[in-house]
């Protein structure tokens, strides 16, 4: 079966959910997307190594990358390979000295461990086919239409950016502190976004 490769786009507050985030997948050179809902923590886990930030102390996801790279194993790829009843089912592919192993692994931390490691993200034409969306300019049917004006108001939906804007750049160099100390690194970053746009500005 044919891998399709996928990149990470975005990664938004849910507006639908409560305490969810959306993961969203695109394919490599494609206009297809694939959204996944995932958990806060792994909205978290996921937001840390993209923005490249360094906790104090290792998040789990970087435990276990640690631990592997330890013991001399490495991970090669994850492949989303199976959808059922709304929920996505991966694996890890990864490798020692001596052998290959693929380990099931929920999506949202296999993202996590992707992004940590710099491998490539699959996934099989049939999976996308039914859970993805097409982003075209023209219009699209209904159902896809609707779908993808959600994932796009996600991707603007209330992520605290909206009092960002009133606030002075001290303040803004402070509440970034707070809420480092307190690891909520999806707010962390909409400020640091805040305060780099405004450096651009002068």
């Amino acid at each position: 079966m044919k891998k399709i490769e996928l990149e990470i786009v975005a990664l938004s507050h849910s507006i639908t959910q409560t305490h969810s985030y959306a993961v969203v997948l695109g394919e490599v050179n494609g206009l297809r997307r694939l959204p996944i809902v995932i958990g806060g923590f792994e909205a978290q886990a996921i937001a840390v190594a993209l923005e490249k930030m360094q906790p104090s102390r290792p998040l789990t996801h970087d435990l276990m990358k640690n631990f592997m790279t330890a013991f001399t194993i490495d991970l090669h790829e994850i492949i989303i390979c199976d959808l059922q009843e709304g929920i996505f089912y991966s694996k890890l592919v990864c490798s020692s000295e001596n052998d290959t192993v693929e380990i099931d692994s929920r999506t949202s931390d296999a993202i996590a461990l992707a992004v940590r490691f710099g491998c490539p993200i699959y996934t099989y034409e049939n999976i996308i086919e039914s859970a993805g969306i097409l982003m075209e300019d023209n219009a699209t049917t209904g159902k896809k239409k609707k779908v993808r004006q959600e994932v796009l108001v996600e991707e603007t939906g209330p992520t605290g950016n909206e009092d960002l804007k009133t606030m002075t750049m001290e303040d803004l160099n402070i509440l970034l502190n707070e809420v480092l100390d307190k690891e909520d690194y999806i707010r962390a970053v909409a400020i640091r976004d805040e305060i780099n746009s405004r450096g651009k500005k002068r």
